[in-house]
């Protein structure tokens, strides 16, 4: 019977393809609906323990700022794609001035670190791209493809879930999965696809697409010799990105040539003063 299930569950990664926003054929193990149900308990552990930890800020200026910016982002994200209308858009923010770095978890649960303003010096464009480059991913399901990933070293706990007819440890196989997909790098394929998705969505938004360049500029100056920022060992930077960037600008900025600032769709700013829900 374990045999039998291992075969089948192999046989739904060779059959199971979606497409992404950019037409690129995606594997799929993990539906993008239930990458949703996942990343949402994921996603309110993660931001649990970071309460335990206190490393939640509560800033009410920065998070006037990243709720204001993310919100304008968030309203091209929700023209452009009007199914995530209903996602439970949230940013949590992270009191940690050491890390740089930002994620987006299916259904638009975000998260950004205080490190990525303190040590960046990040002008309103250059946060922008930012968070369009993360709800990128989110749009372009990257979370559900990760979670796939994920899910394929786990094979044998839902294989075991499976022939003993017990759910829960078949479920117990995608929570785990949604938590690993936090930690796993996307690959650089689904990087570029999200460089080229959130420039758009930044520009559409009304910010300045010249700040894609700019922006990565400064991430590859941070650290030096020491360790390098925590986002890019979650976003592989090919060297040929900025050029990449550059070369996407002009396209990029006939979808808003005035800079017309999309209104701020509502954003939840998850601090310690605001528990996530």
């Amino acid at each position: 019977m374990q045999k039998l299930c291992l075969l089948l569950i192999t046989a739904t990664l060779v059959v199971a393809c979606a497409t992404s926003p950019t037409g690129r054929r995606q594997l799929m193990l993990v539906s993008p609906e239930a990458a949703i149900v996942q990343s949402r308990t994921a996603y309110l552990n993660t931001v649990s323990e970071l309460g335990e930890a206190d490393k939640l800020a509560d800033d009410p200026r920065l998070a006037s700022r990243v709720a204001t910016i993310t919100g304008r982002v968030v309203s091209a994200a929700i023209e452009r794609y009007p199914h995530t209308a209903d996602w439970n858009w949230s940013v949590a923010l992270v009191d940690d001035d050491e890390t740089v770095n930002a994620w987006c978890m299916a259904g638009g649960r975000m998260a950004v670190y205080t490190g990525l303003f303190e040590k960046l010096k990040l002008t309103d464009a250059e946060f922008a791209q930012i968070m369009g480059h993360e709800i990128a991913h989110a749009l372009a399901n990257h979370t559900a493809e990760r979670m796939s990933r994920a899910m394929a070293t786990t094979l044998g706990v839902v294989a075991v879930g499976s022939a003993s007819d017990n759910p829960n440890l078949a479920m117990g196989g995608a929570a785990l999965a949604a938590k690993l997909a936090l930690e796993l790098p996307n690959s650089r394929t689904a990087e570029s696809e999200a460089d080229e998705i959130g420039l758009q969505l930044a520009t559409l938004a009304g910010f300045d697409p010249d700040a894609a360049v700019s922006l990565w500029e400064k991430m590859g100056s941070v650290g030096g010799d020491q360790r390098p920022p925590e986002f890019l060992s979650t976003h592989p930077a090919p060297e040929n990105r900025q050029q990449r960037l550059l070369n996407m600008i002009p396209q990029a900025r006939q979808l808003n040539p005035r800079g017309q600032p999309t209104p701020v769709h509502p954003v939840d700013i998850v601090s310690a003063s605001n528990p996530a829900r």
